[in-house]
């Protein structure tokens, strides 16, 4: 007897594709909802549209970050990793775009299958930690002011980078390891699935998720964001000139922090009640019709938090603004003196042709 567990989605949560596999879909008694229907016409242009617009937004950022005249700060290096990794999950959605327009049956074979999965799994954990370690980069910058020169240096940063996307890298080894391609008879399909040895794999995996993927870094985070309004209250009127840079910073951050919180808080909180329903904690139709349109929405909606942010650093994000507008005027210097330099070549070249 087939004893796995499979779901297709991108994300560990449930999919349509349930119901064709060999999981805990196919033992529902629950009548089939009309509610995919809408789902099916919306889901590929919405991916397409979030992707086009991510992927210009983050390059931007990164470009602004990377060919600015000046270096880098702790905090920007942190954004555009974060940036970066908004990239790679946006590089991965057409992806499944076209796997929806294709009526499930993916077309790129099993390595591509796993490694966009595996893509979008590095997103979730590593653009929670780059958050962790913004945060604490402000929490250092306003709490432990004598001391930030020490513990806020570039080469420390880009080592934390580092080390994140090996977590990242490391936490995504399950769907790495558990995506294939299955061949589905009911709808003639070969899908792209995710397939547990068994249902104490599944949990270990959920709960991996929700412990390392939001629990423990959202208990950090929520630490230094205290602590940070604490200190931006506590700060006298006299130490506002001398701490406008790192306030400016911190606005930035805290509307970073709040945007991903509100993107992905249903996302996991809606991980926790799907593992409650395979456990039978929960039961009925209308828990599974709901999870089943929820998960799509909400995964989704964290899918959105990877193009909001180009958009904060642009309305919040006054140094940023400031950046881009060195940056214009950067280019446009380059530019008048490349101009100029062939200009006064082109004149040497007359005079000692004559």
């Amino acid at each position: 007897m087939d004893t796995s567990y499979t779901t297709p989605s991108s994300l560990p949560l449930r999919d349509p594709l349930d119901m064709w596999s060999n999981g805990s879909g196919n033992s529902s008694h629950c009548p089939d909802t009309e509610a995919w229907d809408w789902l099916y016409t919306m889901q590929p242009v919405y991916m397409i549209i979030i992707s086009v617009l991510g992927i210009v937004g983050n390059v931007f950022v990164l470009v602004v970050f990377c060919f600015h005249k000046k270096p880098c700060t702790v905090a920007e290096i942190y954004l555009s990793n974060l940036a970066a990794a908004d990239l790679l999950l946006l590089a991965c959605l057409p992806f499944w775009a076209a796997n929806w327009l294709n009526g499930f049956d993916w077309p790129f074979g099993d390595l591509m299958c796993r490694l966009v999965s595996a893509g979008i799994s590095m997103n979730t954990y590593s653009s929670i930690y780059f958050l962790v370690l913004v945060s604490g980069d402000r929490y250092v910058a306003l709490v432990h002011t004598m001391s930030h020169g020490r513990m806020r240096r570039p080469r420390y940063a880009k080592l934390s980078c580092l080390a994140v996307w090996g977590l990242g890298l490391l936490l995504s080894v399950p769907t790495l390891n558990f995506r294939l391609l299955k061949y589905v008879e009911q709808q003639n399909v070969t899908a792209c699935l995710l397939e547990f040895p068994n249902l104490q794999v599944w949990l270990a995996c959920d709960i991996m998720l929700i412990l390392l993927g939001f629990i423990a870094p959202v208990v950090a985070i929520s630490y230094c964001t205290y602590r940070i309004i604490l200190a931006l209250h506590g700060q006298r009127m006299e130490r506002f000139n001398a701490e406008n840079t790192e306030r400016k910073a911190t606005f930035l951050v805290l509307a970073v922090l709040l945007a991903f919180l509100l993107c992905w808080i249903p996302f996991h909180l809606l991980t926790i009640v799907d593992i409650l329903w395979r456990h039978g904690v929960v039961r009925g139709c209308a828990v599974e019709q709901a999870l089943d349109i929820c998960s799509q929405l909400f995964s989704y909606l964290a899918f959105s938090n990877s193009l909001l942010n180009p958009i904060l650093y642009v309305i919040v994000g006054k140094n940023f603004r400031k950046k881009v507008r060195e940056l214009v005027k950067q280019i446009s210097l380059s530019r008048k003196t490349a101009s100029s330099t062939k200009s006064q070549i082109s004149t040497l070249k007359t005079f000692a042709s004559n």
